[in-house]
Order: C-alpha cells, then structure tokens, then sequence
C-alpha cells in the first residue's frame, strides 16, 4: 500500500517505522488497531526508537484508553512528547480533509503536531490530558452505536410494512432523523 501511495502522491516509503520515523519532527501513526499500534511503535524497528528527543508521537488508531497511557509513558521515557488524537469521519473524512479529531495530549504537543494534521481536519478539539482523545471516541461510538441501531430498526419497520425504503430514506434524511449514517 505505502509503494501505490507514493506513486499516486508522491513522497517516500520505508523499509519500517524506524526508518520512516528516523529524523522526523512529528509523526502520526493511524493503524487498525491496539497490537497494530504497538507494533509499529516499540522494538527496535519501531517509531518511538527513531524518533529524537524533542520530537513527537501522535496516534490517529481508536484504541483502550491504557495503550494512549502507556505510549505516553514509553515517549516521556524516551524524551518524546505525545498526543492520543483518535478520529471520526472514516476515509471518506480523511480523503476530504473532514475529520473530527479529539486530542488528548499536553497543549504544547498539540501545537507541535498541529500543521500535521490540519490538511485532513475539520475540527480539531483538545479535550484534555493524554487518555482523553481515546476516552472521547468511546463516546462518540456509544452515539453512533444508538444512531445504527436505530436506523436498523426504522429500516425493519419500513420493509415489513411493504414501504419503499429508499422512499422512505429520502423523505427523512432532510428531516430530524437525517444523519451521516443514515445517508452513507
């Protein structure tokens, strides 16, 4: 993936995280999950072994709250600073420069980290210490958790009472049940 990245948009591939990370200011990380996370960060092909002192370590994955603590332990032990930043808004967000991101991290780190990641957010929000971006993206899937359970629930209804569900979606979408969901 990183090699069709590059020919689509230019830039470099690495070998590895360390050689991704080596001599960079700022480094922001979005895998699939927590081992994900863990993996490019430690060892010694990891991030946080090629990053500098002074530098920083942002983590776009949504993840538990313990692995944001624990990476902020493992950075300030290396001299790194560190935000938990997980997003909202998928790849499409992405793509559009359109996520909500909500950062947990010392304010001097997410100044540190912020031209980064300005080209693809929407709203940044700093919601406190490191811990509480990742506390506020459990939040934000509660939320979204209830909105598809309900949207599973008035699309049920509509089929079993012979609605055109399609009719239906585009008769409610520009109304108060309207949502991203809901449309996507």
């Amino acid at each position: 993936e990183a090699e069709q990245w590059v020919e689509q948009y230019g830039g470099e591939c690495a070998a590895n995280p360390f050689a991704a990370s080596n001599g960079a200011d700022v480094v922001m990380n979005g895998v699939g999950n927590d081992d994900d996370v863990s993996s490019v960060a430690y060892g010694d092909e990891g991030i946080i072994n090629g990053l500098e002192k002074g530098a920083l370590l942002g983590d776009h994955t949504t993840t538990a709250n313990e692995l944001a603590l624990e990476l902020n332990d493992k950075c300030q032990a290396a001299g790194i600073g560190f935000i938990d930043a997980p997003v909202s808004g998928g790849q499409a967000g992405a793509e559009n420069g359109a996520l909500a991101i909500m950062i947990g991290g010392d304010e001097k780190h997410l100044a540190q980290g912020s031209m980064a990641i300005e080209p693809y957010a929407k709203t940044v929000t700093h919601m406190g210490a490191v811990g509480t971006g990742q506390l506020t993206k459990m939040v934000n899937q509660i939320l979204i958790g209830g909105v598809l359970q309900g949207i599973s629930e008035g699309c049920t209804l509509a089929q079993k009472t012979d609605l055109d569900l399609l009719n239906v979606i585009n008769a409610i979408y520009g109304g108060s049940a309207g949502s991203w969901q809901l449309h996507n």
